[in-house]
């Protein structure tokens, strides 16, 4: 698996668990879900992303979107 899906694994993983913890537990854990937007979309335009960084520096196989 390389970093690209590696990326939307983990961003569309973490949206799901803030949302089934918001309706368990609190609406404040949709503030996670917009943290995990909010740098999916400056990704987008930018080409930076943290995960993408820790995974290259473990040696991952890179992908299209960061290299």
């Amino acid at each position: 698996m390389n970093i690209d899906r590696m990326v939307f694994a983990f961003a569309g993983a973490m949206v799901l668990i803030s949302v089934l913890i918001s309706l368990l537990h609190s609406a404040y854990w949709l503030l996670l879900t917009a943290f995990v937007g909010a740098n999916l979309l400056q990704a987008a335009f930018t080409g930076i992303c943290p995960l993408a960084k820790v995974l290259k520096r473990l040696e991952f196989p890179t992908g299209a979107a960061f290299k």
